[in-house]
């Protein structure tokens, strides 16, 4: 059995998983004032991380000719020849359909967005080919857990759910979570830029080109403001406000890691993101367990 190349295939224990399950987590938080209950938290933590292997797994093989050319990647067991296209991509259609059974144990709008979300997840890896900022599109897909976690504690008819007035704040901390992915994808992609050059990937690294610093932190900044933001709005506990400062600490870290652009400090930078993201969960969490007056 391959196990073993599977489990390099879905990047199970990489860092990124809690790119995209941190910012679901925190969503759920604000949209139910406090802890959304385990139905819900069980759904979305097993589904964003089944979602992300299920990435993995379509990115690998839409890109295996490309692996081959970029330091980083041309051990990928698609590449390598370890597992075909068929075997990747049946395993990526297994996680989904996993993750899509789970979802159904919530409500229509959930369910529906859901399909939404799983379509750009599956556009993502064929952006690159002809879209300058490819980014783009992975920030739309790893902020779609955001508006799905609000349709799924509100509840309620379709157009209710989608056009009440909670559903705003979903869509804010959505737009403030496409900058913080543009920020650290970007700095992945800064990691693989010369090489990305050669063989002709368009990634944000190389579109911003000088600017690329600047334009990570300013995302970072758009980020923490637009969540800030929400957080007023919301009256979150002031322990959030610990998380944001820890996560604001973090942000200026990574620029001391990518100012010089080397790749390793860019791919130290990515790595350590999900740390950004687990200390303002870590704010809406703790801030549910301790009493308002506290």
């Amino acid at each position: 059995m391959k196990w073993h190349a599977y489990f390099r295939l879905m990047r199970w224990n990489s860092p990124a998983t809690g790119l995209l399950l941190w910012p679901t987590m925190s969503a759920l938080w604000l949209a139910a004032h406090g802890f959304p209950g385990w139905h819900l938290v069980i759904v979305f933590a097993l589904g964003s991380a089944l979602m992300h292997f299920a990435g993995c797994c379509v990115n690998d093989t839409a890109d295996r000719e490309f692996d081959l050319h970029v330091k980083r990647t041309h051990d990928r067991p698609v590449t390598t020849g370890e597992l075909t296209p068929r075997q990747a991509l049946t395993c990526g259609a297994v996680l989904t359909l996993i993750a899509f059974a789970l979802v159904l144990t919530t409500n229509l709008a959930t369910i529906a967005a859901s399909v939404f979300g799983a379509l750009i997840t599956l556009f993502y890896p064929f952006a690159k080919r002809f879209i300058s900022v490819p980014q783009a599109v992975l920030g739309v897909a790893f902020s779609f857990g955001i508006p799905m976690a609000f349709t799924a504690v509100l509840g309620g008819p379709w157009h209710a759910v989608v056009t009440g007035p909670g559903m705003g704040y979903a869509w804010l901390l959505l737009f403030g979570n496409f900058f913080w992915v543009i920020a650290y994808d970007t700095e992945y992609a800064m990691v693989d830029r010369d090489d990305d050059l050669k063989i002709g990937i368009k990634t944000s690294a190389i579109t911003f080109g000088r600017c690329d610093v600047f334009i990570v932190m300013l995302c970072y900044g758009l980020f923490l403001s637009i969540w800030s933001y929400v957080g007023i709005r919301l009256h979150v506990h002031w322990f959030y406000w610990l998380g944001m400062a820890a996560a604001g600490a973090q942000a200026i870290w990574y620029y001391t890691l990518i100012k010089d652009r080397t790749r390793e400090g860019c791919l130290k930078a990515f790595n350590n993101n999900q740390w950004l993201g687990f200390s303002i969960f870590a704010g809406l969490l703790i801030g549910g367990i301790i009493p308002p007056g506290v």
